[in-house]
């Protein structure tokens, strides 16, 4: 009896594991849509069709998206289900200028989408960050506003806030500042600049 008890378990947890391990490589459709459609892109380092299905397995992917005349895009994306996604690229010279003229439509789609994304990044910033709702701030001997992240650059959803100390009180001021006011200056990437006599 308790042998086959334990026979029973045993099929139960490969049956189980087997499901675990089948659903972890489980396979979705990421339909892509691009502007220029004629654009180039790559997905993990390989060419999918610019526009249109293409199967991929749940996780982390790269895509880059290029063509002559307009900046290379890349995107991280992160996918657990069937998902859309558009690549747009912008023109940064005089042949991207020509194809932009001749397809008007489809420039206004991506600065709309652009416009969307740009507004849906700063919602996404304001509630990582806080602190951004209060910015710029003057304080006694020093000054907060936002920047460039050092540790993160190019990366659009990392933030640093730049403190200038304006005399030698500030620094502990403007930590004194942040404590009060419920931020944890180690959860934040602060960068400190020395304003001269500061």
């Amino acid at each position: 009896m308790t042998e086959k008890l334990w026979m029973v378990l045993g099929v139960i947890a490969l049956v189980i594991g087997g499901f675990v391990v089948f659903r972890a490589d489980a396979e979705h459709t990421l339909t892509i849509k691009s502007i220029p459609n004629d654009l180039t892109l790559t997905l993990d380092g390989r060419q999918i069709p610019a526009n249109g299905d293409v199967a991929v397995k749940a996780g982390r992917h790269t895509l880059i998206g290029e063509r002559p005349g307009f900046e290379t895009y890349t995107e991280t994306v992160e996918v657990h289900a069937d998902a859309g996604y558009k690549m747009y690229l912008f023109a940064d010279d005089a042949e991207g200028r020509a194809w932009e003229t001749a397809h008007p439509a489809q420039v206004l789609e991506t600065e709309s989408d652009a416009g969307r994304r740009f507004d849906e990044l700063d919602d996404r910033l304001e509630a990582k960050y806080p602190l951004l709702q209060e910015l710029p701030l003057v304080g006694r001997g020093f000054t907060i506003d936002q920047g460039i992240s050092r540790t993160h650059p190019g990366d659009p959803e990392h933030l640093a806030f730049y403190i200038e100390l304006t005399y030698p009180e500030g620094r502990k001021n403007a930590h004194d500042w942040l404590v009060g006011h419920g931020y944890d200056p180690d959860d934040l990437e602060l960068i400190y600049t020395v304003t001269p006599g500061g």
